[in-house]
C-alpha cells in the first residue's frame, strides 16, 4: 500500500497538444480519489501517467517517497481495471481471477486461497466455476476487479470501469465499488466523466478541464463552494442556475433583470471582495434546491423573492422540478452543462467567453406537495445565504 503524489506533472504530445498542465495532487494511502471532467480534459492521460503507460513530459510522480517516473508498470506495483472487462471466455471465473498469479508461478494452494478471498469480498463465491458468458455485466465487472484484488497492489487505478453497464446496474455497482475499495483500504484513482458517479463514490474529487485542475476537495465542499463557474455548472444535477446580474452601488443587493435579490453576509458572500464589484456586472448563481415555493412560506420579504413564468413541472415523486424563465439573461458555462453526465464533447470555458444563452430558463427543486403548474407566475423564496457570485470575465468565484 502506498500514497501517490503528482508534482507539477504535465504531458505534451509531439504535435504540441497539451493534455495535462502542471497537475498537483496528493492521494493518501487508502484514499478514494476520483478524477472527473468532460471528454478530452486529461483525466485518462493523468491516470495512464501514474500507471506508467504514458510518458511524463514534466514533473514527478511518487509512490510514498519513491520516484516512479522511469519505472515500468510492472515495477510500480499497480493494478488497473478498465471499462472493457477483457476476460478470457474459455476460463472459469476462478481461473480468470487467478490468471496473473498463475503467470507469476505462485503455488496453486496460495492462488486458490487468494481467489476464494477475493470472491468472498466480491460476492462471486457461487460463480467461481462459471464461464464469463454465463455472467451478467455487473458480475463480469466484479471478476475484472477480482483480478486486480488478488495481486494485492500498492495502488488501484480504475478507468471508467462502469461505463459499459446499463443505468440501473451502474447505480448498484457504484455502491459495490466504493464498499470494496474502503474494505481493501488501498489508494485508488478512479476516472469518470459522470459527476454523479464522482460525487457518490469519492473521498475527494478532482475536477479537470482542458488538462488543468480546477478544484480538488470533498464532494460536499465542491458542491457548496465551487471555485469557478465551470465547477459550479459541472457539479450538481440539475445544474446551478446562473444569471447575468448587476451589484447595486451600495453592494447590498444584485439586480436580475427587473428583480432585486438582497446579499446578506452569508457563507458564500465575501463582503471585502464584493466591494470591487459595486455597480458592476457579476454572474449570480443559485442551486435549484435553494429556491422554495413561496406558497408554503407565508410572507416573503421583497429582497428574497424571485418570480418566474413556469414552462414545465416534472413530478418525480419525492420532489418536483419547476422549469421557469425570467427576464434576466441566463449565463452558460460552455463545456460544463452539456457534459456533466454524458460523454459528449463541449466547447471550453475561457476568460471573457461567458455570455447570455439564447434561453433564460431556470429550475427550482420544490416539495412534492407544491401546487405550481405550467403557465403560473410562480414566486420562489431565495435562500440568500446560499447565493454564489462569480466574476463574468474570469469565471472565478468572488472572494475565493
Amino acid at each position: 500500500m502506498a500514497s501517490v503524489s503528482l508534482e507539477h506533472v504535465s504531458k505534451t504530445y509531439p504535435n504540441g497538444a497539451n493534455a495535462v498542465s502542471d497537475l498537483n495532487l496528493e492521494i493518501a494511502d487508502g484514499e478514494f480519489m476520483v478524477l472527473v471532467g468532460p471528454s478530452g480534459c486529461g483525466k485518462t492521460t493523468a491516470l495512464r501517467m501514474v500507471a506508467g503507460l504514458e510518458e511524463i513530459t514534466d514533473g514527478t510522480i511518487r509512490f510514498d517517497d519513491k520516484v516512479v517516473n522511469d519505472l515500468s508498470p510492472r515495477e510500480r506495483d499497480i493494478a488497473m481495471v478498465f471499462q472493457n472487462y477483457a476476460l478470457y471466455p474459455h476460463m472459469t471465473v476462478a481461473e480468470n481471477i487467478g490468471f496473473s498469479l498463475s503467470l507469476a508461478k505462485v503455488p496453486k494452494a496460495e492462488i486458490r486461497t487468494k481467489v476464494e478471498q477475493a470472491a468472498e469480498i466480491l460476492g462471486l463465491t457461487e460463480h467461481l466455476g462459471r464461464k464469463p458468458g454465463q455472467l451478467s455485466g455487473g458480475q463480469r465487472q466484479r471478476v475484472a476487479m477480482g483480478r486486480a484484488i488478488v495481486r494485492e497492489p500498492a495502488v488501484f487505478l480504475m478507468d471508467e470501469p462502469l461505463s459499459n453497464l446499463d443505468a440501473k446496474l451502474r447505480v448498484q455497482m457504484r455502491t459495490e465499488v466504493a464498499r470494496i475499495q474502503h474494505r481493501l483500504d488501498v489508494a485508488t484513482i478512479y476516472v469518470t466523466h459522470d459527476q454523479t458517479e464522482a460525487m457518490t463514490m469519492g473521498d475527494r474529487v478532482a475536477v479537470l478541464r482542458t488538462g488543468a485542475l480546477q478544484q480538488c476537495d470533498s464532494p460536499q465542499a465542491l458542491y457548496d463552494s465551487p471555485n469557478n463557474l465551470f465547477v459550479a455548472a459541472f457539479i450538481g444535477s440539475p445544474a446551478m442556475n446562473l444569471y447575468e446580474g448587476t451589484v447595486s452601488p451600495e453592494g447590498a443587493e444584485v439586480r436580475l433583470g427587473e428583480q432585486r435579490i438582497e446579499l446578506p453576509s452569508g457563507a458564500n458572500i465575501d463582503r471585502a471582495a464584493l466591494e470591487a464589484y459595486r455597480g458592476k456586472e457579476v454572474v449570480f448563481g443559485i442551486r435549484p434546491e435553494d429556491l422554495h415555493d413561496a406558497a408554503a412560506s407565508g410572507e416573503v420579504p421583497s429582497g428574497r423573492r424571485l418570480e418566474g413564468d413556469v414552462d414545465v413541472v416534472e413530478a418525480l415523486g419525492a420532489e418536483r422540478l419547476v422549469h421557469f424563465h425570467l427576464d434576466a439573461g441566463r449565463v452558460q458555462a460552455p463545456g460544463a452543462h452539456d457534459v456533466a453526465s454524458s460523454d459528449t464533447d463541449g466547447d471550453d470555458l475561457a476568460a471573457g467567453e461567458l455570455g447570455a444563452a439564447a434561453m433564460n430558463s431556470g429550475v427550482a427543486r420544490v416539495e412534492p406537495t407544491s401546487l405550481i403548474k405550467p403557465g403560473d407566475r410562480a414566486v420562489f423564496v431565495v435562500d440568500t445565504d446560499r447565493v454564489h457570485l462569480f466574476d463574468p470575465a474570469t469565471g472565478h468565484a468572488i472572494g475565493r
